[in-house]
């Protein structure tokens, strides 16, 4: 059907059917500008300056793991304008983006022929830090990493002293982590793994508080991760709580132990015999010594001053759980390494944990189900809406139509009535109810209303009267009159 048509057809038609076509597209086209100024993006650009590819893929990262919903485009986020100013709070607060740092393939992407050598070195040195620190970055617990590297050094003169190679690692850990002696060496090995010529022994590794992280040292906090480690896959996360302290020895310790053992029966043996006769004036005096030989064994001890004294293992259980107490004490006297010669303590106590406790980590990692239903929670409050809206409006909307086209109707009919006799409409208006009998009257004559209101009974005659067009009409009918209009 052609558009022509299709108006002609519509032109032909009553006014009640064109007039419920017009409210019909109104409410169409708003029920879709509704849904354009739901579904339209409203979101802003997180970031006022444009990120590098590396902060990008950070900032999602922490994004996504926040299940913050976000748009990203090819150098930002884009996030709901309310949340903004929010999620920048909390990405400084845990440090995101990181600093750019250039990598070998940015920092030689513009050398040339004629870049100097001692230019080219400190570039490709530069770089291969930068490298080594993004590498670290990854570790858990590690929040950033900052890498400097001394190449080595023969020496000016020939007499001149040669240094080698060396590099200072200073790492910001996450707040309440602590990386294990196992950790710290690793790092030393990563780092002389990607520097030629540099020795794990060389490689000095500190926090941000200047402490020297040694790998060599031993500490509670690692006898502390492995205890608890070792309970949560034994009994379940949140069943029991570890915590280790270590009393370092304080003061270097140079035992030397020197025992000798025979070879058969005594090791030496020594005997005297001493005569004096007083007539004969004779002295005599005989000595004699054996020695059968021995095997001698040296023992020497050397203790630092950062060497475990003494370990004491505390071990909380939750009551609720019922658990073997005595079996656990025996599981984490092993694992701690605990030694009652050295005078180290383990003690296991079920106490009841608190429901704030449990909660939390009962609900620690939520399922993805929740999660994929909290992701496309907007959308269905929003959808939701718009049902509700239409469902509650759209019963108003028909009366306030039907309530129209009535009006329209009636006003059509007391012009056609203008010149007929009142009991003849009175007749006519014998089965309209009361307010198309007002709207009828009220178009009419006065002298002819006023003879036809006489025909009707006192009670419909109020009716009718209350219902007809006041001074001040309003543009919207009384919403009593469509209540009650039956």
């Amino acid at each position: 059907m052609s558009f022509a048509a299709l108006l002609a057809r519509l032109r032909a038609s009553s006014p009640r059917v064109r007039l419920f076509g017009a409210l019909a597209f109104i409410a169409l086209v708003g029920v879709a500008a509704i849904g354009f100024a739901a579904s339209r993006d409203t979101r802003v650009a997180l970031f006022a300056t444009p990120l590098r590819p590396d902060q990008l893929g950070e900032v999602e990262q922490r994004l996504a793991a926040w299940n913050v919903p976000y748009a990203a485009s090819a150098d930002n986020v884009r996030v709901a304008r309310g949340a903004r100013g929010g999620l920048l709070l909390r990405l400084a607060l845990a440090g995101v983006p990181h600093a750019h740092l250039a990598g070998t393939d940015e920092a030689l992407a513009h050398v040339g022929a004629l870049t100097p050598q001692a230019v080219l070195e400190a570039q490709t040195r530069d770089a291969l830090a930068a490298d080594l620190a993004l590498g670290l970055r990854g570790l858990d617990g590690v929040a950033d990493a900052r890498v400097v590297i001394a190449p080595p050094s023969a020496g000016v003169f020939a007499d001149d002293e040669r240094r080698d190679a060396s590099a200072s690692v200073r790492v910001t850990l996450v707040p309440g982590a602590h990386l294990s002696a196992r950790t710290v060496a690793g790092i030393k090995a990563f780092v002389a793994g990607g520097v030629a010529g540099l020795a794990a022994e060389r490689v000095a590794v500190l926090d941000d508080r200047g402490l020297i992280l040694d790998a060599d040292a031993s500490d509670g906090n690692d006898v502390q991760a492995a205890l608890q480690s070792a309970l949560d896959a034994a009994f379940g996360a949140g069943a029991t709580i570890v915590r280790v302290h270590r009393e370092p020895l304080g003061e270097a310790r140079d035992v030397r132990d020197v025992r000798r053992a025979a070879l058969g029966g005594s090791v030496a043996r020594s005997s005297s015999d001493e005569r004096y006769a007083s007539n004969a004036k004779k002295y005599s005096k005989t000595s004699a010594s054996e020695d059968h030989g021995s095997e001698t064994h040296e023992e020497h001890r050397t203790r630092g001053a950062d060497a475990t004294a003494r370990l004491t293992v505390a071990v909380f259980v939750d009551s609720a759980r019922g658990l073997d107490l005595a079996k656990m004490r025996a599981l984490a006297a092993a694992v701690a390494g605990v030694r009652p010669d050295r005078g180290d303590v383990i003690s296991v106590e079920a106490v009841p944990f608190s429901e704030g406790t449990s909660h939390a980590t009962r609900g620690a990692h939520a399922p993805g189900w929740l999660l994929a239903f909290a992701s496309i929670l907007p959308q269905l409050i929003t959808a939701a809406g718009l049902v509700l809206v239409v469902a509650v409006g759209i019963k108003p909307l028909a009366s306030l139509a039907v309530r129209i086209a009535e009006s329209s109707a009636a006003r059509g009919t007391a012009r056609a009535s203008a010149g007929i006799a009142p009991d003849r409409v009175r007749a006519a208006l014998a089965a309209e109810p009361p307010h198309i009998a007002a709207a009828i009257i009220a178009g009419l004559p006065t002298t002819t209303a006023a003879a036809v209101l006489e025909l009707y009974a006192p009670d419909e005659r109020t009716a009718i009267v209350r219902r007809l067009p006041r001074a001040n009409t309003a543009l919207v009918p009384n919403p009593e009159d469509l209540v009650d209009a039956r």
